[in-house]
């Protein structure tokens, strides 16, 4: 995939893209709530004894609302934020004088769109605004994707949301064989880990760092994860960005991607996102709605 390379513009994090931010400075609003790691005790792995009706099928590649298990010490198992990174996250956050471009990292299934039935692999409901949601942070950020389902159906995903062109514009794509697991665990509903780590240890995206060749890199400072999971950033737990899960249905709310970009937004002007998020979790806003000019 082709570096993605800065606009030619200058960067503005205020574009329009669903609705005017004002006094972007300030941040989002301030909540109460704070971003806490699910247990590990609510996690309980099925007996090697227990028998299987069905082939196992992987994570995200299986509609099925049975509990996931917790992967296998071979799989890395379960994480926890290292005591660096929760030092680093303590400090109160500050403002950058100017906004920077950010690293983005996008989950799919039930972030982005939902796939109603597996018998049609390639049908999928898109989640309002998705297609703009996913322009704003190509033209703006430092994107990258990453999704537990198997390497096809990521591949599914991807071309219905992106062109060609787009898709070479972002920094990575990743799908389930990038998790590090074990093939028993790859075949099975386990419970994945996205631990940022693999991302910024990854030379393309290393490279990608607009001060990499003086030593700049990407860390928990500049990089923010949007799942719909927020098990998945247990790792990390200040740095993900975790929104209601989308399953297609007309009751839920619409507006939930441009809230993201709005915070997303906020993000570019943090000296230390995982400080900001720490105190600032994102918080969706029932009463938020679109300015009727918004696409």
């Amino acid at each position: 995939m082709a570096e993605p390379s800065l606009p030619k513009q200058t960067l503005n994090v205020l574009a329009n893209s669903f609705t005017p931010l004002n006094n972007i400075k300030q941040g989002v609003k301030k909540v109460t709530s704070k971003i806490e790691a699910l247990p590990k005790k609510g996690i309980k792995r099925k007996s090697k004894s227990a028998k299987q009706s069905q082939p196992p099928t992987s994570d995200e590649d299986n509609n099925s609302k049975k509990p996931r298990q917790p992967p296998s010490r071979a799989s890395g198992g379960i994480p926890s934020p290292s005591t660096r990174y929760l030092t680093q996250s303590l400090p109160p956050p500050t403002l950058l004088p100017n906004p920077r471009r950010i690293l983005v990292i996008l989950d799919l299934n039930g972030t982005l769109l939902y796939r109603p039935s597996r018998r049609r692999p390639s049908t999928f409901i898109e989640r309002p605004h998705a297609r703009a949601f996913l322009k704003y942070c190509l033209d703006t950020f430092y994107l990258a994707i990453w999704s537990s389902a198997r390497p096809q159906n990521v591949n599914n995903m991807v071309a219905q949301l992106l062109t060609p062109e787009e898709r070479d514009k972002c920094l990575i794509i990743w799908a389930r064989d990038r998790f590090g697991l074990s093939q028993q665990d790859y075949d099975t509903r386990v419970q994945v880990y996205k631990r940022l780590s693999l991302v910024w240890d990854d030379p393309q995206v290393r490279a990608s760092h607009p001060d990499a060749k003086t030593g700049g890199r990407w860390d928990q400072s500049n990089t923010v994860l949007v799942d719909d999971s927020r098990e998945k950033g247990r790792g990390e737990p200040h740095n993900i960005l975790p929104i209601p899960e989308f399953s297609g249905s007309q009751g839920e709310p619409p507006n939930v991607l441009p809230q993201v970009h709005d915070y997303l937004n906020a993000l570019c002007l943090q000296a230390d996102i995982s400080r900001y998020m720490r105190e600032n979790p994102f918080a969706l806003n029932s009463e938020y709605t679109l300015p009727a000019a918004s696409c």
